[in-house]
Formats: structure tokens, sequence, C-alpha cells
């Protein structure tokens, strides 16, 4: 993974120093509270409901087992002994004190982290498969490429104070594991007819009170041009985008308005004053990122395949967590793990500082080193050998980590909701609770198969309810929290945005209302193998509709 060169250890420093007067004027009161919001919004800090909370970048969800111990840390010595990670791939603390916060981004700065450009109208952290460099379908790791917007978009001058925020997700592989056509920029590795690989473009996705579809404008752009591409794309966007309605302000809205052939004509233009320029990547400068993701020293332990079957009669826990919580790796004899934080009632995408120390070791002696968030508010131990797997699930186990429910219906994507956040109209945490508590049983997950549930408590969208196979959002009418269902989103290459079947309902109606649409499902299905989604896409909306409202 990538280190800190001198430049970027004292971009941080300089950036920590900075900062922390700033919270020394606002502690003191020769900041008011107006003129520090967009201070604190560029490094991370949030003032919501109850307390300040701080969202720390994890860039492309890639951490050292020394910072995943230094997050441990912050949790427990400066917030209430645990994080929550993001859809982002970021973690936030919910509790710090204003006081504090120097003090934990210097602990960040230690362990080359940070929280810049976490908030604000800025480029965010930029995301991508939390798979990249381990993954057997992969064109590229598309890590090295992140990197480098990263070291571009990092206060950009010219992109420091966008029309709104920006966000961008990139993929090496062509099954998207990123969400690529939900950003306001997207890319996907392409190979062309000279084998050469480069990126096909999308623009204009999102979701929020606007959910798009992002839409292709350039279906290949070579490695060395892709910063000067991405720039023209931010240019015409930073032009033209609109500041006086910050609900039509990101780029999704003057795609749809203006049309994608004029977008892509303004970008071609300027592209073409751009491309050949200073933002040439350099062979030197790509193989120098490129060096920093080298794959690992794996070694030949003599294992290369396991009887997951016989393991389920041996032990149908953990021949349950190797059916569902593996996935295939490019090298023979390893695979990768995912590593599930949605335990049953609990709160989807929590750890413990306890937790986050555990999967740390485990890291450390299984997994080369490194752990992946990812943008379902999980963990990925990338690169664990065959021979190695009983020994990280057994420690899972003792770490309280080995809930087996990767893809399945309880494996939620929830947002905060009205528990933490001043946007929130609902309760987001509460309803997947119910939700997980409802479908506990291992059989009945496994009878439902791959289903994707995400939970948003406000119309922004944080919980991406939009691509969810069922989505739930919910909104506040006359004092009532009500909960609107979606069925049919997707997040994958095949993307859809869900469509609302009905009224909403009350927080007790929602698990009786999943459970009606599941069991619709089953009942429809053709074979055992059908997921859900692709029975809805069979079916259409008529039989969820009914199993949700009836005849009437």
């Amino acid at each position: 993974m990538y280190r800190y060169d001198e430049f970027d250890s004292a971009f941080v420093s300089e950036r920590v120093e900075q900062f922390s007067d700033q919270v020394r004027r606002r502690i003191s009161g020769e900041l008011t509270e107006d003129q520090f919001r967009p201070l604190r919004l560029m490094n991370g800090l949030y003032l919501q409901l109850h307390a300040y909370m701080l969202r720390v970048a994890v860039p492309y969800g890639t951490l050292s087992s020394k910072q995943m111990r230094m997050l441990g840390h912050i949790a427990r010595k400066y917030d209430r002994g645990y994080g929550h990670f993001t859809t982002r791939q970021n973690i936030q603390y919910n509790w710090p004190k204003l006081r504090d916060i120097p003090e934990i981004l210097a602990d960040l700065a230690s362990v080359e982290m940070h929280a810049i450009q976490t908030s604000g109208n800025c480029i965010r952290n930029v995301t991508t498969d939390q798979f990249a460099g381990a993954a057997a379908d992969e064109i590229i790791d598309p890590r090295p490429v992140a990197e480098i917007i990263r070291q571009w978009s990092s206060l950009h001058p010219e992109f420091t104070f966008l029309p709104r925020k920006f966000k961008i997700a990139i993929t090496g592989a062509p099954n998207d594991r990123a969400a690529v056509k939900f950003h306001d920029i997207g890319l996907m590795a392409q190979t062309n007819g000279s084998g050469e690989i480069g990126w096909a473009v999308y623009v204009g996705g999102g979701l929020g009170r606007t959910p798009m579809i992002a839409k292709l404008i350039n279906g290949f752009v070579p490695h060395e041009h892709l910063l000067a591409y991405l720039e023209s794309i931010l240019r015409v966007y930073n032009r033209y985008g609109r500041r006086d309605n910050k609900y039509k302000a990101r780029i999704k809205i003057l795609v749809h308005e203006e049309g994608l052939e004029t977008i892509k004509a303004q970008v071609e233009d300027e592209f073409s004053h751009m491309r050949g320029g200073v933002l040439t990547l350099p062979e030197a400068e790509l193989d120098r990122i490129n060096a920093y993701f080298a794959q690992p020293a794996y070694v030949d332990h003599g294992v290369v395949s396991i009887d997951v079957e016989r393991e389920k009669i041996l032990d149908p826990a953990y021949g349950r967590f190797l059916e569902n919580n593996t996935f295939p790796h490019a090298r023979s004899g390893y695979t990768s793990i995912t590593i599930s934080l949605k335990p049953i009632g609990g709160a989807p995408g929590d750890a413990t500082a306890e937790q986050m120390e555990a999967v740390a070791d485990l890291a450390e002696r299984y997994s080369f080193d490194e752990v992946r968030v990812t943008h379902e508010q999980n963990l990925v131990l990338p690169h664990v050998a065959l021979a190695d797997l009983r020994a990280v699930y057994d420690g899972l186990v003792e770490a309280g980590l080995a809930d087996a429910n990767s893809g399945e219906i309880t494996d939620m994507i929830t947002c905060p909701g009205l528990d933490f956040c001043a946007l929130a109209n609902a309760r987001s945490i509460p309803i997947a609770q119910d939700i997980s508590r409802r479908f506990a049983a291992p059989d009945r997950q496994k009878e439902i198969g791959k289903l994707k549930i995400k939970i948003s408590g406000c119309i922004n969208a944080c919980g991406h309810h939009h691509v969810g196979h069922i989505g739930i959002l919910g909104v506040e009418k006359k004092g009532t929290e009500l909960y609107q269902i979606t069925v049919g989103g997707d997040g994958t290459e095949e993307a859809s945005v869900g469509k609302i079947l009905g009224p909403g309902f009350v927080a007790e109606e929602v698990p009786g209302a999943i459970e009606r649409l599941v069991d619709a499902y089953i009942a429809q299905r053709t074979t055992e193998d059908e997921t859900f989604i692709s029975a809805y896409r069979r079916l259409g909306d008529a039989p969820f509709k009914e199993a949700l409202y009836g005849n009437g």
C-alpha cells in the first residue's frame, strides 16, 4: 500500500497545525460557529444532532494493521469505544470533544492518516472495489490510479469550493463492486483492441432526492491522459454547475438539464487543450506508484481448495462462513475474507476498539498486514491463505466478528439516521436491528439467498436505499416516522433505481412488510438459484405491490 513521502508528511502536518489553531480560536470565542463551520467541514468535522462527528479518510478503503490499531486507540481514548465504518470506505467517530480534535488529528498523522476533504464542496474520498488487487476477475488493480487521483485532488486550488460535493469511484473489474454508476464520476477498467488498458468514464450519477444513473461520456481514456480528462470534467462542472440552489448543484443535474452530448462537447473541447500537457502521467510516475501496490510475497502452503460441503457437515457455522464470506482470489491457494459488521441486532457498520485491534492482529499475521473497508460497511482481509482460514475464523469468533451473512438479507447498509444525524427525518438503525432479528435464523437467510437491503433516514440517501434490492427510506409526516419501501434497485454494472411501491409504513410494521416481500419472492421464483433482483426483473412490480398492500 502507499506510503507517505516527505511532501505528504509535511502536507498533513501543516494541516493539523493549522486546524489546531482554528479549534483553539473557536474554543476561545475568537471564531463564531458560522466562521468556524467552513473550516471544520474541510477537516471532516461535523456538528451533528448531539455532538461533533469526525470523519476520517481511508483512501480507496485500504488500511495497514498499524492504522487499524490507531483507529481502535482513538475510539477508546476519545470516543465511546467504537467507530462507524461508512459507505465511502471511511470511519466516523460520533462523540469526540472539540478540544480533543487536534490531538486526534496528530495521532492520525502519526500513522499516515487524516480527515482532509471528508466533507465540504470538494472532491471527497475516492472509493474502489474492496477486493482490488486480489480479485480473480480483475483486469487491473485500480488502487494506483486511485492514489494518483487522491494526490491530484487533495487541496486542488481550482476545486476546493465546487458547486457541491463531488464523489469518484473506480473499479478494475467488469463486475462492479464499487457502484461506479452512482457517482459524480465513475471509472471502469477497459481493454481496447490493441490490448491496452484504459478507463471507461461515466458521469452524472448520484443518489439523494434525485437519483440518477451515470452516463458513459468516454468509452476509453488511456492511463496517461486520465487526470487531464478528469480535470476537464471538473472544469466544466465548476464553470456551469448551479450555485443558486443546492438541490440542483450536483453534476448529475447539469448533465440531465444540458444533455450528455452538450456536456461531452464541452469536456472534449477542454480536454483538447489539456491533453499532452502538465497532467500527462509519465511512465516513471506510474511505475513509482504501482511499486507501492506490488503483489504480496505469496507462499505455497500446499492447500489449493477446501471441501466446503464437508466442512458444513463437520461444523455448520464454519461451513456457512466459508460459503458466504470468502471471495475468489487471483492467486491459487488464497482467498479474500469479508468480516461482517452486521451482527444480529447490532448497528450496521459499527466496530468496537477491541474488534478493530483484533482485525489488525489477524491482518498482520494472516493477510500481509492489510485490511480493506467496503462501501457496504464491512471489512475485508484481502490475502488469506486457504491453509490459514480456520485460524482466521477462530480469531473472528473470539472477537465476535464471525457472522456468516455477507450478501444475505441481514447484511444491510444503514445510515446513522435520527439517532445521530441532524439532517435525518427518521431513525434507521433500529429498523435494521428489527429486520435482522426477524431474519436471524441461518436457515432462513440461506433459503432467501443473496438480497441487499439498504436503509436511509432521509432523502439524502446516505444509506443508498435507491440501489437496494429492497430499499427503505425514512420520512416524517405530521410528527410520525414513516418508511417508504422501494424494490428493484441495483448498484452493480446492471445499475437500476428502485421503485416506490406505495404509502409508507410505521416502524413497527416494517419487518412484517419486508417478510411479505420475501415470501412473495420465494413463492414465485423459478428455481432456488433465481435471486430476488432477477425475480423482480422478470415479474415486475405487481406481485410485490400486492404482497405489501393487497389487491385494493
